[in-house]
């Protein structure tokens, strides 16, 4: 029997659809946790990253670009160095607000421009490295 959809097999899918959404809640609460220990953004969007990489690899090539294109993750890219950048004016002016929350905010954005950054690498390394094969 010859599979003629794009991607792995009914199970691999199935589980793919089950544990992504709660792979990236793992991700934004990895990221969250920035004021208990180093680099936790960075390893929130690792993990944003990789779980794109998993969609990618289960549903093939166009069903992860469906849901996170080159246009939409540039914009993630930016939003998530824009909402930073606020949140560290709004600490640099020293304003009285929760510190915490403002810190976890910018652990998530962070993580959010590290996952969205990375996945358009690795889609930029796949297509150019599968647009160049030569006969």
């Amino acid at each position: 029997m010859v599979n003629k959809e794009p991607g792995m097999t009914l199970i691999t899918k199935t589980v793919t659809r089950l544990t992504v959404g709660l792979i990236i809640i793992y991700a934004f609460y990895v990221a969250a946790q920035g004021n208990l220990g180093p680099g936790s953004a960075f390893a929130g969007g690792m993990i944003i990253a990789l779980s794109f990489i998993h969609l990618m690899l289960a549903f093939g090539k166009e069903a992860a670009l469906a849901r996170l294109d080159q246009v939409k993750g540039i914009f993630l890219c930016s939003l998530g160095a824009i909402v930073f950048l606020f949140f560290a004016a709004l600490e640099a002016r020293d304003l009285k607000i929760n510190i915490i929350a403002n810190f976890a905010l910018s652990e998530i954005a962070v993580a959010v421009m590290v996952g969205t950054g990375l996945f358009m690498i690795f889609l930029a390394l796949v297509l150019l490295v599968g647009g160049t094969s030569e006969k």
